[in-house]
């Protein structure tokens, strides 16, 4: 996996988003755009989980949290899905933790309470994308 393929799939997920939204436009909960989101990805060929277990390894330990993760595409992008007027740092540090914790490159956090989704959706990267080959 290179840069420029994590990229271009981010870039498909805002894509999907955006058709999402121009469908359904705001106000709705999270859950119900976080089932079109998956759906619409899968239309198009995304391989996608959904409300996964996010499992932390500490040491020689591994624990099954509940913590959840809403969408992962094509197993290194994570997607966290909001439908709130702000989102929170609390929100944006639970999206980089998942991230870590499941060693993935691109976190993407998407606010469906909006009126244009390129406006407020966030991505995110980490060591492991830096780590990632450029992919020219």
């Amino acid at each position: 996996m290179t840069k420029k393929e994590v990229n271009q799939i981010a870039y498909d997920i805002i894509s999907c988003a955006i058709e999402v939204h121009k469908i359904l436009g705001p106000g709705l909960l999270e859950s119900v755009y976080e089932a079109c989101l998956e759906y619409e990805l899968k239309l198009r060929g995304f391989d996608v989980q959904r409300q996964r277990k996010v499992i932390v390894t500490y040491k020689e330990i591994t624990l099954e949290t509940e913590l959840r993760f809403d969408l992962l595409v094509n197993d290194c992008v994570i997607v966290e899905l909001k439908a709130v007027q702000e989102i929170n740092s609390i929100e944006i540090a639970k999206l980089l933790s998942y991230m870590k914790l499941l060693k993935k490159p691109k976190g993407l956090m998407i606010n469906f309470f909006t009126d244009k989704i390129t406006k407020s959706t966030t991505p995110y990267v980490n060591e492991y994308f830096s780590a990632l080959p450029d992919g020219d």
